[in-house]
């Protein structure tokens, strides 16, 4: 794997994913978007990797989404099942973290909505600006902003392609922490190991149910509740 676009760094439990493009404000092109998906299927096959959790190399961006730059790069990636930015129409087994510093943009945007918890710095501004070249949002933006935020905030970003600050997106549940500047990787990796210590069964499974569970009526809900929590009984009681 190429360590200037993309890094792979065991810290404890954690696998730091690091999107290392800064002069491009870590802007994804084909080949980079190649890299996230290999990195994150190393994440999943690394048994001792608990937490992903996914950050922009410099501090003044978290990902500026796709590189307009270089699009003819992502030709063919467009029909893969993965995501044209690397492994967006994935769903992770285990948890993962945004740990977003500065711009979190366009794509970026969609890639830190893929994480289940998104810790940011409060300086950092979040938005959809694709809306004004054209360009739509094809990296689960349209599903996963709604589930998190509600459809009218939602359709609110996605229609105006307005910039929200840090604070104004955690009053909103986009982010799920606003930290000082600078802060947001030492945070993301704290909370990181806080999951990684908790019996594993319990919390995947409570996990999986929620995450699977949001679309269905509430009785099928309840229903794969029932199902998937019971199972874990075993290793709650062993501790």
């Amino acid at each position: 794997m190429s360590p200037q676009a993309v890094t792979y760094e065991r810290t404890g439990a954690a696998a730091v994913v690091t999107i290392d493009r800064q002069e491009r404000r870590n802007a994804i092109d084909g080949p980079t978007a190649d890299l996230l998906t290999e990195a994150y299927r190393r994440f999943e096959a690394d048994d001792e990797a608990r937490v992903l959790v996914l950050t922009g190399a410099g501090g003044v961006s978290f990902c500026a989404g796709a590189d307009l730059k270089a699009i003819e790069t992502f030709a063919p990636r467009l029909e893969l099942p993965d995501g044209p930015l690397g492994f967006t129409r994935l769903t992770p087994t285990k948890p993962t973290i945004a740990a977003i510093g500065g711009w979190c943009l366009a794509g970026g945007l969609e890639l830190a909505l893929w994480c289940d918890l998104r810790v940011a710095g409060e300086g950092s501004r979040l938005g959809f600006t694709e809306r004004r070249f054209g360009v739509p949002l094809i990296d689960g933006g349209t599903q996963r902003l709604p589930r998190i935020v509600g459809l009218g905030r939602a359709l609110d970003m996605i229609l105006t392609g307005r910039i929200v600050e840090a604070e104004e997106a955690k009053a909103m549940g986009l982010l799920t922490e606003v930290v000082p500047d600078g802060t947001h990787l030492d945070r993301a990796l704290e909370i990181a190991e806080a999951l990684a210590r908790f019996p594993q069964d319990t919390m995947l499974a409570d996990r999986r149910a929620a995450i699977e569970g949001i679309g269905l009526p509430f009785s099928e809900g309840m229903a794969l509740e029932a199902r998937s929590g019971p199972l874990t009984f075993g290793t709650a009681a062993q501790g």
